[in-house]
């Protein structure tokens, strides 16, 4: 897919929240939900068709890929490609308009609404499986590490702070009566994550598929667990979410990009090789590397793991207990597979 020109932002109003991907300013006013009436109307012209600002990244995405399957051909609705966006950066900016969904995990969502952020969950996108989880962790083979224990005094990589890496990590080595105060996390991405604990610059690297695939292959490295073995996948809901404003001026846009994204989830789901291959295609790495992703099924939002991260936000003290209930998070009005 060809990137367009990437459109001019207000990024340094927010960085200092995208560093941490927390979330935005609180001047960006947050509304109550409000569930689109059937049958509403968009913003677009009579015949005309609303586009949706969305990222052009080097990455999987059900939202690249229901256009290439041709889910959006007949809607009301087309994505409108601004180019590279950072990974801390899209949850902030769907918060503030600059783009309109968003695809990055629970808690960034979360702590963005306590911050005042006008963005909702609509779609709950990837699960963890146990033959396809969301995260492995990786030591080196010589490294003596083979415990919870072992890790106090020592490097983890992580992708990005305020997700599920460093927070499904720290509530599990806490479990096990792990002093996560005596462990050093370090941000490094994905990609590098890999060769991070190959050259020791890390003791363990936390690895997302696809990249989590090259790691498995390498002779010299280890793979302790995956998320699946800490928490039997309820920290791995990976969900697309929307702008505020967006939505309420264009349901009917909202409605069709759900229902696109529920299609593609079941293609992936129910093509799991040729899902791989497109992956392989879309950022350039070994088919043989790539591991395959998983979906909820139909796109549907439940709220277990959206109570499972409140839970650890307000424990990690990042949110202020009551502040976000989960009916503030997610709505499945949205979604045509839900129930009146």
């Amino acid at each position: 897919m060809t990137s367009r020109t990437p459109r001019r932002t207000a990024l340094k109003q927010i960085a200092s929240f995208a560093a941490l991907g927390l979330g935005v300013s609180a001047c960006s006013k947050p509304a109550d939900p409000v569930p689109p009436a059937a049958g509403a109307g968009t913003t677009a012209k009579a015949g005309g068709i609303v586009e949706f600002l969305y990222p052009d990244n080097p990455s999987f995405d059900l939202i690249y890929l229901a256009e290439k399957l041709g889910y959006f051909e007949g809607t009301s609705t087309r994505p409108k490609y601004i180019g590279k966006v950072a990974a801390p950066q899209i949850i902030p900016l769907v918060g503030t308009g600059e783009i309109h969904f968003g695809a990055r995990m629970v808690p960034l969502v979360i702590s963005a609404i306590a911050s005042g952020a006008d963005i909702q969950v609509i779609a709950s996108g990837g699960k963890t499986l146990q033959e396809a989880p969301h995260m492995k962790y990786f030591v080196r083979k010589d490294s003596g590490i083979r415990t919870p224990k072992d890790l106090e005094g020592r490097t983890i990589g992580i992708n990005s702070f305020g997700a599920c890496a460093e927070f499904v990590t720290k509530k599990y080595l806490r479990q096990q009566g792990v002093d996560v105060a005596k462990i050093n996390f370090l941000v490094v991405p994905d990609n590098q994550n890999e060769q991070a604990v190959a050259t020791k610059n890390v003791d363990l690297a936390i690895i997302h598929p696809p990249h989590s695939g090259g790691a498995e292959a390498n002779g010299d490295l280890l793979r302790l667990w995956s998320d699946y073995d800490l928490d039997q996948g309820l920290g791995g809901m990976a969900p697309y979410s929307v702008n505020g404003k967006f939505a309420r001026e264009n349901p009917q846009a909202v409605r069709d990009v759900v229902a696109a994204l529920a299609k593609a989830a079941h293609w992936v789901n129910a093509n799991p090789e040729e899902s791989r291959r497109y992956t392989a295609e879309r950022i350039g790495m070994k088919l043989e590397h790539v591991e395959r992703y998983a979906y909820v099924d139909d796109q549907l939002v439940t709220e277990p793991p959206i109570q499972y991260y409140i839970d650890i936000l307000e424990a990690e003290g990042k949110i202020t207990k009551g502040k976000v209930s989960v009916s503030q998070v997610y709505t499945n009005a949205f979604n045509p597979h839900a129930k009146a």
